[in-house]
This record gives structure tokens, C-alpha cells and sequence, in this order.
């Protein structure tokens, strides 16, 4: 009898053919390094599907796939074409119930398929997963304007002034989801978008990013939080604040969201511990999870957003991401302050 549960043998297909996150690639690999049976499964894997590293593929030019996608996007907000495309997903998800494949049951049957199904993709269809990722991209940052019209909303009403909260030097900014008193939260600044009305909270939740099971929003009671749920229900990464400034509005070139900061995929569950992260080489390279660590979408002060594959905007060279005293080996504790507006540094 197998050792191997369908999760694992699941894993390993996905870690063969490339499409593992980091997390699910690292878990891969662990398996494989103390598990004989999986190491033969995913040798096989590679065998059956070595045919298709000949093919030489022609990416679609970037161009035509922003366009295509971007159409899908618009018409998928039109009321008809919203519709139309809610008919065809259930009609999908009846027709695929229709089917029922023993998929653990005979694995040279299910390897030889897939790799004709993955040849057929490879000579048709070439830039099928990178459009599928513009299109997500390119949906995340329809979502992040939607944030942007929720702030300059919440500003018009009060004032011109966006929602704020104290952080006193010294106090932790990462406990995203703590529902105590305390501001222990830098998402805080901007729940209130959420929790009065401003904005949709699914919006907060990028389509690009995978996460192991679905989030939803179905259920929850916005107005009783004092911050988002937990960290699960916040893909973007908010601006630690400068103590000294007083910027509360949306004047003044700075970035307002971006995709969530790499540097905090990691964070202790329990808020009695202490955050305590050393930062390597290979982080201070990463981009955001959010996009298979691609680049990343920021949402600017004018309301428009960039998706850039260095960590930083087009409104100066300073990494997104860490503050400019960080470096290879920096511990990273939770509490550290930018010295001035112009050191951007987001939080998790």
C-alpha cells in the first residue's frame, strides 16, 4: 500500500511541472529528501514529461496579451457580460461533476495524459500561463484603483484627511488581525475604508496570489472588527508611517498600497511571541508572492498603479520593501519607524 496521501502525490505533480509556489516547492522538496516513494513518483513524472522541454516556445508579445485581457476585464464588468460569464462558470461546474476520474488510481494513465494534454497546450497555446497572469495583474490593479477611489471617498468626506492611527515609537506594527484596544496593527489605517462602507472588503484580496484554501469575506460582520479579520484576509501591504510626519492626505508623491511585502510571507500566529526576522540575500532580491514573485502592483497618490518588476516606483529609486538601513543580515523586529516620509517601507 502507498505511503503517499493524494495531497503529496499532488504536490509532487505540481512541483514537476513547475507550477509549485515557493512554499509548496520547499515542502517538495523535504518530502523528497526523506520519502524513497516520492522520490521515484516525481522521477517519473520528470521522464514521462521530458518530451516537452524540446519545444521552443513563443511568448505572446506583451502587448496583444495586455489588450486581450484588459477587454475580458471590461466586459466582465458590463452587466451582460458579467452574466453571460457566471452562466458558462456553472455551466463548467456541472459538467465537470459529470466526470469521475479514479486520478490516484493509475498513474502511467494519468502521466501519459497529461502529457498529451501539456503538448497540445505547448504547440496551441504557448502563452497561455502568461496570459493568464496579465490577466490577473492587470485585475489586481482594477482593484487597487477601486481602494484608491474608497480613500479619495473617505477624504472627501472628511475634510480631505484619510484615516489614521497613532503608532508609538517602539510599539509592534505587525500583528495584523490583533483585535485588542492597542494599535498593534499597521493595517488599521486602513480598515476603516472597510468597515465604513468605503470600500468592498474583497477588493483587499488579490487575484493573483494562491493561497492554500479560499478566503471569503461571506459571513463576516465588517463593522464589529477594529482591523481586518486576520492576516489572511489582507493580500497588500500598507506604508509603516514616519512618526514625525503629518501627511494625512493624499497630496504628496508616496505610495499608498502595494502587492504584500515578501519579507513577511512568515509571521509568528500567535501575537505573544516576538517578531524576530533575519534578512537574507535571497530577500532583499524578492519580489511579492502575490504574482509568483514577478513584480509587484503599487498604488500611487495620483490614483494610478505600476506594476514593476524591481522594488521600487517610478517616483524614486527607495526599495519598497525594507527601510533604507536594511541590509543582508538586519534583524528585523517589528517595530522599526521610518526616519523620514521619503524612506518608504511597507509593512505586512
Amino acid at each position: 500500500m502507498t505511503s503517499l496521501s493524494d495531497q503529496q502525490k499532488q504536490l509532487l505533480f505540481d512541483y514537476s511541472l513547475g507550477i509549485a509556489s515557493e512554499r509548496e516547492a520547499a515542502q517538495a522538496e523535504q518530502l523528497l529528501s526523506r520519502n524513497q516513494e516520492a522520490a521515484d513518483l516525481y522521477r517519473t513524472f520528470q521522464l514521462s514529461l521530458a518530451p516537452l522541454d524540446e519545444l521552443e516556445l513563443e511568448p505572446c508579445p506583451d502587448e496583444l496579451s495586455a489588450r486581450l485581457f484588459g477587454r475580458i476585464a471590461e466586459v466582465s464588468r458590463q452587466t451582460s457580460g458579467a452574466g453571460r460569464m457566471q452562466e458558462l462558470l456553472a455551466a463548467e461546474r456541472f459538467g465537470s461533476r459529470r466526470i469521475k476520474l479514479p486520478l490516484w488510481r493509475n498513474w502511467s494513465e494519468v502521466i501519459t495524459a497529461a502529457a498529451a494534454v501539456l503538448l497540445f497546450l505547448g504547440i496551441l497555446f504557448p502563452s497561455v500561463g502568461l496570459m493568464r497572469q496579465r490577466y490577473a495583474q492587470s485585475r489586481c490593479g482594477t482593484q487597487l484603483t477601486g481602494i484608491y477611489e474608497g480613500y479619495n471617498n473617505y477624504a472627501s468626506d472628511h475634510d480631505g484627511f484619510l484615516p489614521v492611527v497613532a503608532i508609538t515609537p517602539g510599539s509592534p506594527w505587525w500583528k495584523v488581525g490583533y483585535q485588542g484596544r492597542e494599535n498593534y496593527s499597521n493595517t488599521r489605517q486602513v480598515w476603516p475604508l472597510v468597515r465604513y462602507g468605503y470600500v468592498a472588503p474583497e477588493r483587499f484580496l488579490c487575484p493573483g496570489r494562491r493561497e492554500a484554501h479560499p478566503v471569503s469575506y461571506d459571513g463576516i460582520k465588517t463593522e464589529n472588527f477594529p482591523d481586518f479579520p486576520s492576516r489572511i484576509y489582507i493580500h497588500f501591504s500598507v506604508p509603516v508611517p514616519c512618526p514625525s510626519s503629518d501627511r494625512r492626505d493624499l497630496m504628496g508623491r508616496r505610495v499608498l498600497l502595494a502587492d504584500r511585502n515578501p519579507l513577511f510571507e512568515e509571521l509568528p500566529a500567535d501575537f505573544s511571541e516576538l517578531c524576530s526576522l533575519l534578512l537574507s540575500e535571497t530577500q532583499m532580491r524578492a519580489n511579492s508572492g502575490n504574482h509568483r514573485s514577478r513584480g509587484q502592483n503599487v498604488l500611487l497618490y495620483d490614483g494610478s498603479v505600476e506594476f514593476t518588476k524591481e522594488r521600487h516606483t517610478s517616483l524614486s529609486e527607495d526599495d519598497i520593501y525594507v527601510l533604507r538601513e536594511m541590509h543582508s543580515g538586519s534583524e528585523v523586529r517589528g517595530c522599526e519607524l521610518p526616519s523620514c516620509d521619503a524612506d518608504i517601507f511597507l509593512g505586512p
